[in-house]
Parts: C-alpha cells; structure tokens; sequence
C-alpha cells in the first residue's frame, strides 16, 4: 500500500471527478488518502469527504495565503474541528514570503495557533513554507521549547540548511512530484540523505503533477510515480519505499485508523 499523505481533493480539477479520482488512485495502489483542508469555511467540503470515503482522511487549519482573510482564527476552533475521528492533522499552515498574499506577521500568528491546537490534541502540523525558511525554523524551534508536538514539512521544496533543522527538532519531512523535476537536482540530492524513517510522499493534487504528467491535472493516483522515482534515486525498491512512507505515515497521524469498518485494510 502507498499513501498520499498531501492531497486537495475537495479542489478544482479533482471534485468534479471525485469518484473517478479515487477509484483511479486505488487501482494504482494508493489505500489512504489525506485531503488538507486551507479555509475553515472550506472544512465542511472536508468532511464530507472523509464521511463518504473510508480510505479519505482529513484535516483542520488555515493556509497561510489566507492568514488575512480568516484572521481570528483560534486555538479553540481549530481544537474543536479536530475532534472529528476523521480528522487526523492540524494545517496546512505555516508561512509563504514568496506570494505574501497575507501579511507575515498574521501568518505567523496563525502558524503558532495551530502548533498551540497540535500540543493540545496530539495531531501533528502540517507545514507550508515558502521563501521562509529562517523565520520557519525559528518558530518552530521557539514553539518546541514551549512544549512538544509532532509536525511535518510537506512539498519540501527548501534548501539543506532547513532539512537538517528539521530533522534535528524530530520532524518529518514529505516529497511531491517536484522531486521528479529535472531541474530539481537540489532537491533530489537532498531526498537521498533524508532518513527512511523520516520520509512521507504526496502529491499535492490537484498541484504540481510529476513526471510523467507534467502539464495534467494533478490526481492522487500520480503519487505512485513520484515514490517510484524516488525508490530509484535512493537505491531502494518501490515496495520497501512503499512500506517505509507508509509506516511512517501511520506513526505520524496515529489517529488514522484504517481498521475501521469499511476501511480498506494496510
């Protein structure tokens, strides 16, 4: 089994199609799907989701880009969300310097709430960072000294100096198909030294298609290629990989349970 531990399948491009979506992605091997929620306008679509899929799996938190839009957030309401026994993470969250389409200091304001929410629940944040990797690593840091939690870095797109940051604070880190890029040679020699026990996969859907899809519509289904190429670029076979991330997955969001009735089974 082979998860995608990043996905939007609530968004344009994937909802439309959603059954088509998910069968395609099952027929591929993937079991378990994680769609993150961005807007808590939006957290009703996730619910839905999670409600009528049993392998779909969700979470709670408020994108950066719309740290402006939904600026009161609070630790309760994210709390509150969560209690959901689909809803398994709290983000995406975290902080993007390269749109600045909110203003920083309300992205980092909303980044601590959710970290607040993660030590309160047990969840562990999802993490978006763009073209802010010194002000990341230093929140993160700043908050792990207030008190632990778990949290994972996805579409990891940043350079050497944060992955070894985060790795050192216990974290993980999680690959999508810009790793698949030809000029992503940074980035690959990095997915090399990350641990195996530290590694997840996604896609990002309905984002950032990998080779060989380039110029599609991201699907979950895609998840596949990007852990075949990375098996390949660290040595490994595609099942190993695909046993590791799972693992992996299923330590990182413990509340997932793919035992429950109806559920398909790792």
């Amino acid at each position: 089994m082979l998860i995608d531990s990043h996905c939007h399948l609530n968004y344009k491009g994937l909802r439309e199609d959603i059954q088509g979506v998910v069968e395609r992605a099952r027929e591929r091997g993937i079991g378990c799907f994680l769609s993150i929620n961005t807007k808590l306008s939006e957290y009703h679509e996730i619910v839905g989701l999670i409600d009528t899929y049993p392998d779909v799996f969700g979470t709670v938190g408020i994108h950066p880009h719309e740290a402006e839009g939904e600026p009161d957030v609070a630790v309760e309401a994210l709390v509150e969300r969560s209690k959901h026994p689909k809803i398994v993470g709290l983000g995406e969250t975290g902080l993007d310097y390269y749109y600045d389409n909110a203003p920083r200091d309300m992205q980092q304001v909303n980044f601590r709430a959710h970290i607040a929410a993660a030590r309160i629940t047990g969840l562990p944040v999802i993490v978006h960072t763009r073209d802010a990797d010194e002000d990341c690593e230093r929140i993160m840091r700043e908050e792990l000294a207030i008190g632990p939690y778990k949290a994972v870095i996805h579409c990891f797109t940043a350079g050497e100096a944060l992955a070894k940051a985060v790795l050192d604070m216990g974290f993980y880190i999680s690959l999508s198909g810009i790793v698949t890029f030809k000029n992503a040679k940074d980035l690959q020699a990095i997915a090399v030294t990350i641990p195996s026990d530290r590694l997840l996969v996604e896609t990002d859907a309905p984002f950032l298609a990998p080779v060989p899809n380039r110029g599609k519509v991201c699907e979950p289904a895609f998840v596949r290629d990007t852990a075949e190429f990375v098996a390949n670029l660290r040595g490994q076979s595609y099942e190993d990989l695909c046993k590791t991330t799972s693992a992996n997955f299923m330590t990182l969001f413990d509340k997932v349970d793919l035992q429950e009735p109806g559920a398909i089974s790792a």
